[in-house]
């Protein structure tokens, strides 16, 4: 019987950290590693064999590099293609990790429409069906990790459709766990808050390059395997993760959407020269007051504070 493992959006980030950690904790055959930058992915995959040989685990481990672009429903049926040419009888998904996805800033109004509906397909109609292709590949004690976010406890101003496509990857799986608990396959939602990685960047359209406070993308996905392979079902890693998805539910949607969208209120723009462009106002708190009206100096490339 062939074990695999699947991490989808694994060229950087959580997703190369998944790559790299379930390798040296979960005996396998092949890890297919799956995105659209083929490059990195053969960096991964040359590291995934230097790290096995030297630990003197999985030494027979084949990544497989997959350059592929997941978005959408043709997204899903590739994916379903490459995988259909294995021998259901005898392969098995150990462990699948949908962690493709992306958001963009800006109100709803402002950001465009295709960029948006591009999100929505890549955020949730992919990773349904990649999921409904795996499930039939899983057996019991496989793993499946959809990467949802913090996000997913509230709606929140200026990141309205990525919080709405969390929120369903969030609901989505708490139901499939429930539905394929009898099966001993084990689902579970990730849950992150800022981690440092490429999110800030594409979220942005280059504007930020790095996300502020974010936590170590390694101690993350550390536990969150830690908590799946025991059958957690919600992961959440840091104090202030779960004190802020708990108090969301006190504070109230509406509360949190309009607080979210007016403090929150950084706009940027990359404009044709690619220079970055700050033209909103930033509004900060400080004794209880709203001081507005601080206007960005368009040359910085720094981010308030």
């Amino acid at each position: 019987m062939k074990k695999i493992a699947i991490i989808t959006g694994a060229s950087s980030g959580m997703g190369k950290e998944f790559a790299l950690q379930i390798s040296q904790t979960k005996p396998l055959d092949e890890i297919w590693l799956i995105a659209r930058r083929k490059n990195n992915l053969e960096e991964i995959a040359t590291s995934i064999k230097k790290i096995c040989s030297e630990k003197n685990f999985n030494t027979n481990l084949i990544p497989k590099i997959i350059e592929l672009d997941i978005s959408g429903k043709e997204g899903s049926k590739k994916f379903a293609e490459i995988l259909h040419q294995e021998n259901t009888d005898e392969t098995t998904i150990s462990i699948l990790v949908n962690n493709a996805g992306f958001g963009t800033y800006g109100t709803f109004e402002e950001t465009p429409v295709e960029k948006e509906i591009e999100m929505i397909e890549l955020n949730c109609s992919s990773l349904t069906g990649i999921c409904g292709y795996a499930i039939p590949y899983m057996k019991k004690d496989s793993i499946l990790i959809n990467t949802a976010s913090l996000a997913s406890f509230m709606p929140l101003g200026n990141f309205a459709v990525y919080a709405a496509t969390k929120s369903y990857v969030l609901s989505f799986s708490i139901a499939l766990a429930a539905e394929l608990k009898h099966k001993g396959i084990k689902v579970c939602a990730l849950c992150p808050g800022p981690v440092s990685t490429e999110f800030a960047n594409v979220a942005s359209n280059g504007a930020r390059e790095k996300v502020k406070h974010g936590l170590p993308a390694d101690k993350v996905v550390k536990h969150c395997l830690k908590k799946a392979y025991k059958g957690k079902r919600i992961i959440l890693y840091a104090f202030k993760w779960k004190f802020a998805a708990t108090a969301s539910s006190f504070v109230g949607r509406n509360l949190v959407a309009w607080f979210t969208y007016k403090f929150n209120k950084l706009k940027y723009r990359i404009n044709d020269k690619n220079q970055i462009n700050y033209n909103l106002t930033y509004y900060k708190t400080k004794l209880g007051q709203v001081d507005c009206g601080q206007m960005l100096d368009t040359d910085s490339k720094k981010s308030p504070k």
